[in-house]
């Protein structure tokens, strides 16, 4: 498996990876709203504040993960919001989506980031180290519609400490039907 930062040669690719891996495990629905989540992460968000990593295998895209810069009004550790990730339907259940994961995190260490955040299955997301948070610590930029799902980790060798908020998000993100 071969790892790719360059997502504008193969930005559509990307856009239909997250749009039918959506539509396969949640309904057309949810596909149609995270394939047009990727593609405004992809055209709207400035590359400063937006990494994106994918795994490929003999030239076929097996997955892809966002990350986006979500800052904090009263604290300056740089943090990154980790999602939507996504592993080809056919791939799934293989180690794929755990090892992107992993690079990715790996790439934001070494280019200092502070902390790593997402919104999703504790128990997934915990075999890659990302424990439960509240929001009372690291505020969300939305309401959350499913608390148990905010979940960080440090990427640094300091402890998970409170986050001065309030928090801000990608525009594309900034949208409640998201949280």
């Amino acid at each position: 498996m071969d790892y790719s930062t360059d997502y504008t040669t193969h930005a559509e690719a990307i856009a239909d990876l997250f749009a039918s891996t959506f539509t396969s495990s949640e309904g057309a629905e949810e596909g149609a709203l995270i394939g047009a989540l990727a593609r405004s992460l992809i055209a709207e968000t400035p590359a400063e504040h937006l990494r994106i990593f994918t795994a490929w295998e003999d030239g076929a895209l097996l997955g892809g993960i966002f990350f986006t810069r979500l800052t904090y009004a009263g604290d300056p550790r740089k943090v990154f919001l980790m999602a939507p990730v996504a592993v080809a339907t056919e791939r799934q259940g293989k180690g794929v989506g755990q090892r992107l994961i992993a690079h990715g995190l790996d790439a934001l260490r070494q280019e200092g980031v502070d902390i790593a955040v997402t919104y999703g299955d504790p128990t997934f997301y915990g075999r890659v180290g990302f424990k439960p948070v509240s929001e009372a610590d690291l505020p969300a930029p939305q309401p959350l519609n499913q608390p148990q799902g905010w979940i960080a980790q440090s990427l640094t060798e300091a402890p998970l400490t409170p986050l001065g908020g309030p928090a801000r998000c990608a525009a594309a993100f900034d949208d409640p039907a998201l949280w």
